[in-house]
């Protein structure tokens, strides 16, 4: 298989559902670390050559692509995680497409209302995180994956912005026993619980330093 690059910052950030399906799959990848002071103040080439001026970029070979839920539907159907009809793929990308938006409403809400908007965030939260819950519970009773019987690359994004989550608000999950299951249950794979565990994982902030 060819040599993978991801290239991003410092952080954990749209990188690490990437990285979370890579380690899974038991693929190797390298890391092309980007500083954000250099980013920011334009001292960095690539940014000028970024498709559309964003990271993360992925490397497969010749292959260069962007934008992060592309670089992750692509490792989809590499490693035959995409699903296996017509109608689990298209439920697979409803379901990434759902994770986006939370995930969207998460960095917006770290990155500019984490003063002042967390009390209502964390009260809105169940109704978001209960969509999920019941796209589970129509799939084996929510014991297996979101779609089908065998992993997807939206389970690995999902998994990623439930971390999240229970990083800023630890008892976000507490109403949610079939997604707490999920978390334990995926994060227990033998390649991802590795990875997890990782030096090079948990050196990662979630977003930069305040101050």
């Amino acid at each position: 298989m060819s040599e993978f690059v991801l290239t991003y910052f410092p952080l954990r950030g749209r990188g690490e559902p990437i990285r979370l399906l890579l380690a899974d799959n038991g693929a190797r990848w390298t890391e092309d670390v980007i500083q954000l002071p250099d980013w920011f103040a334009g001292k960095c080439d690539l940014k000028k050559e970024a498709v559309f001026g964003q990271l993360p970029q992925f490397r497969d070979g010749e292959l260069v692509l962007y934008q992060s839920n592309t670089i992750l539907r692509y490792l989809g159907r590499k490693f035959v995680i995409a699903g296996s009809s017509d109608q689990e793929i298209a439920v697979i990308d409803m379901v990434n497409e759902g994770v986006e938006d939370l995930r969207l409403k998460f960095s917006r809400f770290m990155f500019f209302e984490y003063e002042t908007g967390k009390e209502k965030y964390e009260k809105d939260l169940p109704t978001h995180l209960s969509a999920f819950e019941k796209i589970l519970s129509k799939n084996s009773n929510g014991t297996k994956f979101l779609v089908g019987d065998k992993i997807s690359y939206a389970d690995y994004n999902l998994l990623d912005l439930l971390h999240l989550h229970l990083h800023v608000f630890p008892d976000s999950l507490s109403s949610f026993p079939l997604l707490t299951a999920y978390i334990d249950r995926i994060s227990s794979r033998s390649d991802l619980s590795d990875y997890l565990k990782s030096e090079d994982r948990n050196s990662r902030p979630i977003v930069p330093k305040r101050g």
